[in-house]
């Protein structure tokens, strides 16, 4: 069977593990990562990562050119970086091919792009593509229906030095119709990977939802995941929790 391939856009501390999961997934084969600076002396994603084989062209952006969507096809793009990384793709990429996004904000003026782009192409964008948080917002949303009155509180739990607020944690307002000013709760101490909680209150009860993350690298599973969704799609723009929730109705699991 053959491969799927995948160019990776972004190679930060999140990145490393993203290129992790897809080198060690037999479905795929990591086919280049761009990076913003060519920082390392390796020339893959792989020996970067402390393999004994040549896997992920490294690339920086300045050595990006009109000859590289020709000399470099995928089968599908993962954007790890940031806001701004879709200025950079929309141009190293085959027209229709599905992209997969995991920035936590887009600036309005990017988010434009990304849209437009789904008019050729599948697009999955999701500020947190783990499979756990996902299941979560299709569960506070069968919870809401049932109980509409219910008091929704979220508390979004990170490591210190984040500043903003969490983008997934505006994303759960976003998806149960709560103001994220005044619905989401933010902690930041020590470590924290990511840890999202959803509270509702009922009379003399509450109900609790939580997820955590323990390692980066379920963003590289949940992008592995995110990719095997959308490959075929129609153009267009999807979430994981928008696909997760069609695949509960027909009694499909996701794990």
């Amino acid at each position: 069977m053959e491969k799927i391939g995948v160019g990776l856009v972004g190679f930060g501390k999140t990145g490393k593990l993203v290129a992790n999961e897809f080198i060690k997934d037999e479905a795929f084969s990591l086919s280049w990562v761009v990076r913003k600076t060519a920082t390392d002396h390796h020339d893959y994603a792989s020996r970067v990562l402390g393999y004994e084989y040549d896997c992920g062209k490294l690339f920086s952006v300045e050595e990006l050119d009109h000859n590289f969507r020709m000399e470099n096809p995928v089968d599908a793009l993962v954007d790890f970086s940031s806001s701004d990384g879709v200025r950079l793709y929309k141009n190293i990429i085959g027209k229709k091919v599905p992209v997969i996004t995991a920035i936590s904000n887009y600036e309005p003026a990017d988010l434009d792009l990304l849209n437009s782009i789904a008019e050729h192409a599948p697009v999955l964008y999701s500020p947190n593509i783990t499979l756990g948080i996902n299941v979560l917002m299709v569960a506070a949303q069968i919870i809401q229906k049932i109980a509409p009155h219910a008091d929704i509180e979220i508390v979004e739990e990170h490591f210190k030095a984040k500043n903003e607020v969490s983008g997934t944690a505006k994303r759960i307002a976003g998806v149960l119709d709560l103001n994220p000013k005044t619905h989401i709760n933010s902690i930041r101490v020590g470590g924290i990977v990511g840890r999202h909680e959803i509270i509702f209150g009922l009379p003399n009860q509450t109900i609790r939802l939580s997820h955590e993350s323990i390692s980066r690298a379920a963003f590289g599973q949940g992008a592995i995941f995110a990719a095997k969704a959308i490959l075929g799609k129609p153009p267009g723009m999807y979430t994981m929790e928008n696909i997760i929730a069609k695949m509960f109705e027909q009694n499909i699991p996701v794990y």
